[in-house]
């Protein structure tokens, strides 16, 4: 369609769109067997989409100018403002914003630094990262944004099959963490039946198995090694996760939904489509970056978070089938608006069409890598820096360490290779245990940990490079088998 009548989409879609941000009718959901939750968007010829997308755009960067104290500095520095956004296009000479920028900002000026564009007293739900390389990143949610982000959410789980019919069982940690809520928040919109099971506690994963087997959920949320580690464990208790119904699972946290042997496993596994989801925790609506029912690669839902696939030395977009790092921007957030925010991530993004008559442009192989060093374990976010202050302050620790990252039978394994003092050789079982369980706690995840005497691993007078990471050798052997 060439023109988008934004008044029927009002009548038929309960949506207004002519006003900023978009205001929704809690009550509209589309009929069950329609493949779309807003046709008039999803499938829109994208240059008729980019005028909406824009109008949202241009509402969105005067707003934070006008609220924002970080993004009115950022932007007079560059020398850009509201007036220099023409086109979609213009956005390019907008600064792009790191993470660096936002935990700088918020040491300033905490707890959310002067990027939250509403009053803290409306701030409705606090949520954060871990702090895994220092200070923690504070997210302040207003209510209506966090009520549009159930909005989009569900539109997304739409499209990837879910239906109010459907019980979506979440296995993911409810705390801090983003992923989890907006799974919920999404689901409850959609008007599925929605079952938190939660995660990590010792001995939760066979208990959500059991109740799995009983209560017949249709759908499972979690990361992608979280799902095997939770089919093993049903293996363990005689009960194959075939027999448990998924018809859906749907993933972030960690890439392994996009990589080919991983998803084929998935789904020989359980039986049901496997499809693949997620961008940044400060970008919520995370989903945004999400597949549909026919699992071609992540739709970019571009008309809820702009993304841009950009080249990382210039932030200039990169051509279709091009790799890049997306570089996202929210189109309906009031509370801490991100306005070209860096991803780190790796991807190559194409306008091909896909089958479910979406035009967005999509990720055909998903995210699949990262920028810097940060890596990911079993949907952990995992920084050599973290393991180095873990370490150092310890007392018996050698001097030098080494970071092993593998994949035993799809399952993400950290193994640490850390040297023991030589005061500490007839100590070496306590240390082990100090250390494996520190890290455990610092990181979030069990690695396991080899003690070497002092002087084992090289020493280098430059930049070390600690960590080794042979889950290439894994993917590259499951996707020939």
């Amino acid at each position: 369609m060439s023109r988008i009548d934004l008044e029927q989409i009002a009548r038929t879609r309960g949506v207004d769109l002519t006003v900023w941000p978009p205001r929704y009718d809690p009550a509209y959901r589309p009929r069950p067997d329609e493949e779309h939750w807003l046709p008039e968007l999803e499938c829109a010829d994208p240059p008729a989409r980019e005028k909406v997308v824009f109008a949202k755009l241009s509402r969105q960067v005067r707003y934070a100018w006008e609220r924002s104290p970080f993004y009115r500095r950022k932007w007079q520095q560059a020398g850009v403002s509201p007036d220099t956004l023409k086109s979609l296009d213009d956005l390019t000479r907008f600064p792009v914003v790191q993470k660096a920028d936002l935990r700088a900002a918020q040491a300033a000026h905490p707890p959310f630094g002067d990027y939250l564009c509403i009053e803290p007293a409306e701030v409705a739900r606090i949520h954060g990262t871990s702090g895994t390389t220092g200070r923690p990143t504070v997210f302040g949610i207003g209510r209506e944004d966090w009520e549009r982000v159930g909005e989009a959410h569900a539109r997304i789980l739409w499209g990837a099959g879910i239906r109010p019919h459907d019980r979506i069982l979440i296995c993911s940690f409810f705390s801090l963490y983003l992923g989890s809520w907006g799974a919920l928040a999404g689901g409850e919109r959609l008007g599925a039946t929605v079952f938190p099971f939660g995660a990590g506690v010792a001995g939760q994963t066979l208990m959500a198995v059991q109740w799995a087997r009983d209560l017949r959920p249709s759908a499972f949320y979690g990361t992608p090694s979280y799902a095997l580690h939770f089919a093993e464990t049903a293996r363990k208790d005689g009960i194959d996760p075939r027999g448990l119904g998924f018809r859906v699972l749907f993933f972030s946290g960690e890439p392994g939904a996009g990589i080919p042997a991983t998803r084929r496993q998935i789904e020989e596994t359980f039986g049901g489509a496997c499809v693949d989801m997620g961008s940044m925790a400060e970008m919520t609506p995370w989903m945004t970056n999400g597949e549909c029912r026919h699992r071609t690669g992540m739709h970019l839902w571009q008309d809820i978070v702009y993304t841009q696939v950009c080249d990382p030395a210039t932030w200039e977009p990169v051509p279709a089938g091009a790799e890049g790092t997306p570089v996202y921007t929210h189109l309906e957030r009031t509370s801490q608006p991100m306005i070209r925010l860096v991803s780190g991530d790796r991807a190559r993004w194409t306008d091909e069409p896909c089958p479910c008559g979406r035009t967005y442009p999509r990720l055909p192989q998903g995210l699949y890598g990262r920028l810097d060093d940060m890596f990911i374990v079993r949907g952990e976010n995992i920084y050599p820096s973290a393991i180095e202050d873990t370490l150092r302050a310890i007392e018996g620790f050698g001097g030098e360490f080494r970071v092993i990252v593998s994949r035993r039978e799809a399952m993400d394994e950290l193994l640490v290779q850390a040297e023991y003092a030589r005061s500490h050789g007839d100590r070496r079982e306590a240390l082990q245990k100090t250390m494996r369980e520190r890290l455990r706690a610092r990181l979030g995840v069990h690695p396991r940990v080899e003690l070497m005497p002092e002087g084992t691993l090289p020493r280098t007078e430059f930049k070390a490079r600690r960590v080794l990471d042979d889950r290439d050798l894994y993917r590259s052997f499951g996707e020939g088998r």
